[in-house]
């Protein structure tokens, strides 16, 4: 599981681990295997491997309630079982081996059938009366066991695949253990990546042609080639039945490919198509959606490859200064959020003082901690007023301070004089720089904060802060004004030259 390109991910909301813990156990898979480590007892037999004797399934599609008729439902039984067994619920004691000959299918060296035992393991007694992490802990558990499943391929493709020798012809099945699990890792991470960033498809499905072009399609390429496009056409049926293995386990919400559209296109499928095509036509391409859970497990499994997958709230017990180190980079909203959290546990003045305090500094990232910390501000009532009146002397915070104030219409706030605005509006615009780049909103506050300064470009050069050059930089090539733009110009090169 990685996202390399992505080393800090945006932040998700997650929903608590009780509302967590109740979603796992409802998935039906994890419900299916719960439902057989209670049945399983001295009469359960099983193989090598622990897996269930043939003659034992119609029994367990029966405890499952599945349809006898239906020639999934023993499928679908094998499956909870290797959950069961894989997650501890089951216990199993596999088939004594004869001396120098092995077990095979339960047949003794005497001719005698011989099979394992099975019986509940002690973590069942976890999923009734265990904290709400440990079901999701054995969740976890389950949901590797369907990641493995999900990466091998067709079982049928797989035994024809198999040699004389009775080993996998990896070549001959064009197929690599490590490459499909990476491969399937990969979707899952751009998936996740997809459901948390801002704009992103928190709340909607996403396209499967969408997901399978993320993974194929070279960055930066224009016009997808035919055999680009056919690269996208197979890795969608690959997400499709993979998809299908997944929704079980309550990791996503699955509407399959349409057979009927699978059907109808002679060769592969094109899914260039759906981009161009309203949502209806575009759902028949496939649509996923991580459920909450899925969220969940995904970031753990994130989490334990190393990779940083923030969770809002995870800060609220942290000091001021870590909080505006780690939302400096959030999306606006997820920011909000943490800071909501980080003060919710707090005395008001205190956390205000402490807040102040954090977003000084003269480094680079202090413009957008002081930007975090003035938005963290934003919502407080008159019980701020005392800590926020008492920087309304300092350098940095002097500025941000009379806003607030000013902002409430509060009385006798005594004007910045010219180096603090023009320190201001330097430390302003390195903030909206830092947050979003170059947005097609900053020329407009360029305007807005130099219009009603004569000389503004003659004299901000001079201001002592880090940004000054890069800032007038950016005016240089943002400011709506032609001639402002060439005097930001000017004045960058002389904030340069000054510097030692």
């Amino acid at each position: 599981m990685s996202a390399e390109s992505h080393p800090t991910l945006p932040p998700v909301r997650l929903h608590s681990d009780a509302e967590l813990a109740r979603d796992a156990l409802v998935a039906p898979l994890f419900a299916r295997a719960v439902r057989l480590a209670r049945w399983a007892g001295p009469g359960t037999r099983v193989d090598v491997g622990g897996e269930l004797v043939a003659e034992q399934l119609p029994e367990a599609v029966a405890v499952l309630g599945l349809d006898a008729a239906d020639q999934d439902s023993t499928g679908h039984a094998g499956q909870a079982w290797r959950v069961a067994v894989d997650t501890g619920l089951v216990d199993v004691t596999e088939p004594e081996e004869d001396a120098g000959q092995g077990v095979r299918e339960g047949a003794g060296q005497d001719g005698e059938e011989r099979f394992g035992t099975a019986a509940p393991g002690e973590d069942l007694a976890l999923v009734t009366s265990g904290a709400p992490g440990d079901v999701l802990d054995l969740w976890l558990a389950a949901l590797d066991t369907v990641l493995a499943d999900a990466a091998v391929p067709d079982l049928d493709g797989l035994v024809d695949a198999l040699d004389a020798g009775g080993e996998i012809d990896f070549d001959q099945l064009d197929w690599n253990p490590g490459r499909e699990a990476d491969f399937l890792d990969g979707v899952l991470a751009n998936l996740y990546l997809l459901t948390v960033t801002e704009g992103g498809a928190a709340d909607r499905p996403v396209p499967l042609p969408v997901l399978a072009a993320s993974m194929v399609v070279p960055d930066g390429m224009g016009e997808p080639t035919d055999a680009v496009l056919e690269q996208v056409s197979d890795a969608m049926m690959r997400l499709d039945d993979q998809f299908r293995q997944l929704e079980p386990i309550g990791l996503v919400e699955f509407r399959p490919v349409d057979e009927e559209l699978m059907a109808e296109a002679d060769g592969p499928l094109e899914p260039e198509a759906a981009g161009a095509a309203d949502d209806e036509d575009v759902s028949r391409y496939g649509m996923v959606r991580l459920t909450p859970l899925g969220l969940y497990g995904i970031r753990a499994r994130m989490l334990e490859a190393g990779v940083e997958a923030p969770a809002v709230g995870e800060l609220a017990d942290k000091g001021a200064d870590a909080l505006l180190d780690a939302v400096a980079f959030y999306p606006e909203n997820a920011a909000q959020a943490e800071i909501e959290q980080w003060l919710a546990g707090r005395e008001l003045p205190a956390a205000v003082a402490e807040l102040l305090a954090a977003a000084r500094g003269d480094d680079e990232g202090g413009p957008l901690r002081r930007l975090r910390c003035q938005q963290a501000l934003a919502p407080a009532g008159p019980e701020a007023e005392p800590a926020v009146r008492a920087v309304l002397d300092d350098a940095e915070l002097g500025g941000l301070a009379r806003v607030w104030l000013a902002e409430r219409g509060v009385a006798d706030v005594p004007a910045p004089d010219p180096e603090m605005v023009f320190w201001l509006t330097v430390d302003t615009i390195a903030a909206q720089l830092a947050a979003d780049g170059e947005t097609e909103e900053l020329p407009l506050l360029m305007e807005t904060l130099t219009a009603h300064h004569a000389g503004f470009f003659e004299q901000v050069w001079r201001v002592e802060h880090p940004a000054t050059a890069y800032v007038l930089e950016a005016m240089g090539r943002l400011h709506p004004d032609k001639k402002a733009a060439k005097e930001a110009r000017k004045a960058a090169f002389k904030a340069r030259s000054r510097r030692p």
